[in-house]
C-alpha cells in the first residue's frame, strides 16, 4: 500500500504540475533543500515518503532470500526491486526536464509494475501459509432430487392491507433493491466524469431513473428463470416466486413494464443510453442468468460486464458517446467484481453446489478463491490507479483510493488466514465500503468547482 500511495500520488502530483515548484532532484534547488511553497513541500515530502517505501521493498526482499520462500515469490520480489531503482531514476528525470505525456506514462506503467510484483508475492506467500494442499472440487453438481430449501407457500394475512403490504414487499423484492445504490452510484460516477460541474439534473434524474428500473426488470427476471434453482438453496428459498406469492405470469409482465419505463427514461436522454439500458437488462437476464451462472466458473468474471455497463450509460447520458473516460470507469467495476462477488461465494460455497452453479469455491476449492480475490483487488487497485491518471482526480480520490483500499487488504488478508464464513462476510462488506467511497469520491472531486 505504501507503493500504492506513492504511485497515486505521484500521478496527482504530475496532473497539478506541482513538480514545477521542486524543478531540481532530490531537494528543490533555487540555494536552499527547503521547499518555499505547500505544493513543494508535497514533492519533497513524496520523495522523502520513496526513501522509506524503498527501504521496506528491500527489506521484504531480503526477508524472501533469507528465509524458505518460494522461487516466484522471490522472483517477483526481484522484479519489484530491479524496478525501484528505475523509478527513482524516471522521477529524477520528471523533475529535471519536464513531464511529458510518454514519460509520465512511462513513470506510471513502472510503479504499477512493483506493485504487482508486491501483489504477487502476497498472493503465493499466502498460498502457501494457508493454503490447503488436500482440498479438491465438489464432485457432483447435479442438482438434488429432494428440496432443501422451504417451498411452501408461506400464509398471507387475512386483513386486505396487511395482505396488500405482503404482497408489495414481494414485487419490490422482485426488483433486488440492495443492488440499486451501488449500481446508480455507479452511473453517477461515469455522469460526473463526462461532465464535470456542468452535470444538468434533467440529465441525472433519467438517468438514474431509468436505472433504478432497468435494475428491478433485471433482478425481476433473474427470479422468474432461477425459481427452481431458488427452492433447492437456503439463502434463496423464501423468495417470492419460490414461495409462489408472485406468480410467474405477474413476475414477467411485472419486469416487462419495468423494461418498458426504464428505457423510456433512458430515450429520453439520448438514444445510445436506451440501446446500452436494453443491453444491461439482457446481459444481466438472459446471458449472465442463464448462459453463464449455471455453465461456466467464469461466470463472475465475464458477468462483470453487468456492473460495469451504467459506467458507459453514466458517461453515454452526457456525452452521446461511449469514451475513454467511461471505459475505464467500466473496468474498475469489471476487474473489482471478482474481488468483491467470490467473498459471498466463500460464504455461501455450499448453498451454490446444492443449486448446481459452479462457483470458483465449488469447482477450484477455497484456497484457489481466496488467491484469486486477491489477484482481482491488485487489478482493481491498477485500474484505480490508471482512472486517476486519466482523469486528473483530485486529493479525495488518493486518499479515498488508499484508505479504504488498505481496509479492503487487510479484510482480504484475514480472510486468508480465518477462513469463515464471517470473515467472507468482512471481506465482502469491505469491497462495499471501498467502492462506495471510491464512486463518491470521484462524484465530489469532479463536480467541485
Amino acid at each position: 500500500m505504501g507503493v500504492y500511495l506513492l504511485v497515486l500520488v505521484g500521478t496527482t502530483i504530475a496532473v497539478t504540475d506541482a513538480t514545477r515548484t521542486c524543478a531540481a532532484w532530490p531537494a528543490c534547488g533555487s540555494g536552499s533543500s527547503l521547499p518555499t511553497t505547500a505544493a513543494g513541500a508535497l514533492v519533497v515530502g513524496h520523495r522523502v515518503a520513496a526513501v522509506g517505501v524503498g527501504l521496506l521493498v528491500l527489506a521484504a526482499g531480503i526477508a524472501a532470500w533469507r528465509t524458505d520462500c518460494s522461487r516466484r515469490v522471490r522472483a517477483a520480489l526481484g522484479v519489484s526491486l530491479l524496478c525501484y531503482p528505475v523509478q527513482a531514476a524516471l522521477g529524477a528525470l520528471v523533475a529535471t526536464t519536464g513531464a511529458t505525456e510518454a514519460l509520465s506514462a512511462l513513470h506510471l506503467l513502472v510503479g504499477m509494475v512493483i506493485f504487482g510484483g508486491l501483489v504477487a508475492a502476497l498472493a503465493w506467500t499466502l498460498e502457501l501459509a494457508t493454503g490447503d494442499t488436500d482440498e479438491g472440487p465438489v464432485a457432483d453438481l447435479s442438482p438434488p432430487e429432494a428440496s432443501v430449501g422451504r417451498t411452501e407457500r408461506p400464509t398471507l394475512p387475512e386483513a386486505p392491507l396487511a395482505r396488500a403490504r405482503t404482497v408489495a414487499a414481494a414485487y419490490f423484492r422482485l426488483t433486488k433493491p440492495r443492488l440499486m445504490w451501488l449500481l446508480c452510484l455507479v452511473a453517477s460516477a461515469g455522469m460526473a466524469l463526462a461532465a464535470g460541474p456542468a452535470l444538468a439534473p434533467r440529465t441525472v434524474v433519467l438517468t438514474l431513473l431509468g436505472g433504478v428500473l432497468s435494475i428491478g426488470a433485471s433482478g425481476t427476471f433473474n427470479h422468474v428463470f432461477e425459481r427452481d434453482i431458488d427452492r433447492r438453496m437456503s439463502r434463496t428459498s423464501d423468495r417470492p416466486l419460490a414461495t409462489d406469492i408472485v406468480s410467474v405470469r405477474n413476475a414477467l409482465a411485472f419486469g416487462a413494464l419495468l423494461t418498458l419505463g426504464s428505457l423510456a427514461a433512458f430515450a429520453a436522454v439520448n438514444p445510445l443510453v436506451a440501446v446500452l439500458g436494453l443491453v444491461a437488462i439482457v446481459f444481466y437476464s438472459v446471458i449472465y442468468t442463464l448462459v453463464l451462472k449455471p455453465n461456466t466458473v467464469q461466470n463472475t468474471v465475464i458477468g462483470g460486464a453487468a456492473g460495469a455497463l451504467p459506467a458507459l450509460i453514466g458517461w453515454a447520458a452526457v456525452t452521446g458517446t461511449i469514451g475513454l473516460g467511461g471505459l475505464l470507469l467500466a473496468t474498475v467495476i469489471f476487474l473489482w467484481t471478482p474481488a468483491h462477488f467470490y467473498n459471498l461465494a466463500l460464504a455461501y460455497k455450499d448453498d451454490y453446489a446444492r443449486g448446481g452453479f459452479p462457483m470458483m469455491p465449488v469447482v477450484r476449492g477455497e484456497t484457489e478463491t481466496r488467491k484469486h480475490i486477491l489477484w482481482w483487488l491488485g487489478a482493481t487497485f491498477v485500474g484505480a490507479g490508471a482512472l486517476a491518471a486519466w482523469e486528473s482526480l483530485g486529493w479525495l480520490y488518493v486518499f479515498v483510493s488508499v484508505a479504504l483500499g488498505a481496509v479492503f487488504l487487510w479484510a482480504v488478508v484475514r480472510l486468508h488466514f480465518d477462513r469463515t464464513e464471517s470473515a467472507a462476510f468482512r471481506a465482502f462488506h469491505a469491497s462495499n465500503a471501498y467502492l462506495g467511497a471510491l464512486l463518491l469520491a470521484v462524484v465530489v472531486d469532479t463536480l467541485a468547482v
